[in-house]
């Protein structure tokens, strides 16, 4: 042992020693060729340090050079993926209405499921997982928001305060009974032991009904639109889906604390009936303050034009998240606030900010519920289900007989109290447009880990989902066409109908005066008093007293010149006739002239009659 080792060390020597003669004998600036190391040889010189100055017989490892193109792909995974599923989401909407017979028939969200369904096929078949992006925190703080304000602030709000006692009834009242009605059939059925659903309690049949009760009719309104459904079956299908939501929210919460509890006290019961009008009332006092801050902020805008918008989008979205800091009703505040802020608002900021804004709460909106919709489809195909079939059946089956019931019953409750009551058809389309969507999905789809059987929970909301947006979105049209439902024309929604309509309003809330009675007139007219006297006094500038019905005039005037104008500006080839200018000029004293900017006047297709007006 001793012997090789010495062997082993004289080689060393020798390569050493051979190495440093050849050195020595190269010229200078010549290329040393360093001799192959002899075999056997284990030579360590990490652990030999060379003194300061002192050249190193072999040359140091060859560094890297400065990269010129390097890729770091984790670092914007995430906002790029997200970009890329709302462009292909837009690109799919830009192909759906090309053709124009396609989005006739079949609604968008049929659409948008559809698409997910074929991305989610082919990351099943790559075997690539689903994006994680929906939580319950993502979905509530930042995709609900955009989507309750688009609804809040788009909704009708001269037909919603007419009808709002019919809208809170069903949306309150009707939430609740199908959520109690549907909790308790379901836990009847688990009770059957060839469905294997022993274990699921009434307390999460409770939050599951409470789940599914929250109706999205986006498919159904649309279609209203289109055939001009007469305005009192719109509202209240709006409102209903829109306030549903708020209540499903509330119901969500509490039950999902109730399922925690092993025993369900009476006091706990007094507790949830007391915490839900707590939560309401607290989020409408939370709009309100947030809607009339924003007003008197924009009071004080005329010289920074350019951040009115942003002041409506942050005042609302501030109302939402100081409503979720104390846990009472984030979507009732957001839509108080949405409805205050279009009411004073508007009159403060400009035009061009009115646009902006909603365009910009349509665009979010809309991307909100792209990828809500988009994610649906595809968790349908790649993530793992529980399809219990008969627990699937009997949910649909109690959803539509609790919803059917539900109408016909609380229709004969209000109908006496309604100055248009509903007839047999406009109960039955009420019935049909309980539409389930992006909410539904959303709150099944973040339920708690503590829930012990949420798949099935999933796999069924996907089931009634589906199934209501494709089957029912699509046979609405031609059943409304069968059934011929009650119509509004809207050729009749003139300045002049509109005046005399007010001036209507005006004589009714005065008999009802000297009548005696308090109904609904006799309120408008003694909240319009109050507005006038106190509120615009504060929320809005230069406010002039004038009449309501001169107001009106003004109002409805501007409304009709910005909508010729949007057709002036955005395609010349298919703006209104000569006759049509000429009319609509006569009847608003040449208002047009005032709205159309210049270039927009002397374009090829305005007709001559307006360009001699303004000149």
């Amino acid at each position: 042992m001793t012997s090789m080792r010495g062997s082993r060390q004289l080689k060393m020597v020798v390569y050493f020693l051979t190495t440093g003669l050849h050195l020595l004998t190269l010229p200078r600036g010549s290329v040393a060729e360093i001799p192959n190391k002899p075999s056997g040889t284990v030579t360590d010189l990490s652990s030999t340090k060379s003194a300061p100055g002192d050249h190193q017989i072999f040359p140091d490892a060859v560094k890297p050079d400065l990269p010129v193109f390097a890729m770091n792909y984790p670092r914007i995974q995430v906002p790029f993926e997200i970009t890329l599923w709302v462009l292909l989401a837009s690109f799919a909407r830009i192909g759906f209405h090309i053709y124009h017979k396609v989005p006739f028939w079949v609604p968008e969200p049929c659409l948008l499921i559809s698409i997910g369904l074929m991305l989610g096929a082919i990351m099943h078949a790559v075997h690539e997982e689903p994006p994680a992006m929906l939580s319950y925190d993502l979905f509530f703080l930042y995709i609900l928001p955009p989507m309750v304000l688009d609804s809040g602030y788009f909704m009708p709000t001269r037909p919603f305060f007419e009808n709002i006692g019919t809208v809170l009834w069903f949306a309150v009242v009707g939430t609740l009974w199908n959520s109690i009605g549907v909790g308790m059939s379901l836990y009847g059925v688990c009770q059957i032991g060839a469905l294997e659903v022993q274990d699921i309690n009434l307390q999460e049949n409770l939050l599951f009904a409470s789940i599914i009760s929250a109706v999205d009719p986006v498919a159904v309104l649309s279609v209203f639109e289109d055939v001009s459904v007469n305005e009192q079956l719109y509202i209240v299908v709006f409102g209903e889906s829109l306030f549903s939501d708020a209540v499903t929210v509330v119901l969500y919460n509490m039950f999902t604390f109730v399922a925690e509890m092993p025993e369900v006290e009476p006091v706990n019961l007094f507790l949830g009936v007391a915490k839900f009008f707590v939560v309401d009332l607290g989020g409408l006092a939370f709009g309100l303050v947030f809607g009339f801050v924003a007003s008197f902020t924009t009071r004080f805008t005329s010289k920074v034009r350019e951040i009115e918008p942003l002041f409506i989008f942050m005042y609302s979205y501030l109302a939402y998240l100081v409503a979720e800091l104390f846990n009472i009703s984030s979507i009732m505040a957001i839509v108080t606030c949405a409805l205050t802020m279009k009411y004073y608002v508007e009159e403060n900021v400009t035009q061009r900010s009115c646009t902006t804004i909603r365009h910009v709460v349509k665009m979010l909106s809309s991307i909100s519920e792209t990828l809500i919709f988009f994610f649906l489809g595809v968790v349908t195909i790649t993530t793992e289900h529980e399809w219990n079939w008969g627990y699937i059946l009997f949910t649909l089956l109690f959803a539509f007989l609790w919803r059917g019931l539900g109408i016909l019953v609380l229709t004969q409750i209000i109908n006496p109290f309604r100055t248009i009551p509903f007839n047999f058809k406009d109960q039955f389309m009420l019935g049909y447009s309980g539409l389930r969507g992006a909410v539904a999905f959303a709150l099944v789809f973040t339920l708690p880990d503590h829930i012990g059987r949420n798949k099935p929970f999933v796999s069924t909301t996907i089931c009634l989902i589906l199934f209501t947006v494709f089957i029912q979105g699509i046979s609405i049209r031609p059943l409304m066409e069968f059934i011929n439902v009650r119509r509004t024309n809207r050729n009749l929604d003139t300045i002049n109908v509109e005046v005399h309509s007010r001036l209507m309003e005006h004589a009714i809330a005065g008999i009802e005066d000297i009548c005696g009675q308090w109904g609904h007139y006799y309120w408008k007219d003694k909240f319009m008093k109050f507005d006038n006297q106190f509120l615009r006094h504060i929320l809005i500038k230069d406010n002039r007293a004038e009449s309501s019905i001169v107001a009106l005039y003004k109002k409805l005037e501007l409304q009709s010149a910005m909508e010729i104008l949007d057709i002036v500006s955005g395609d010349t080839s298919t703006a209104p006739s000569a006759g049509v200018f000429k009319s609509y000029s006569m009847r608003s004293g040449a208002c047009l002239i005032h709205v159309l900017p210049h270039h927009l006047l002397h374009s090829p297709g305005v007709p001559n009659v307006v360009i001699c007006l303004a000149d």
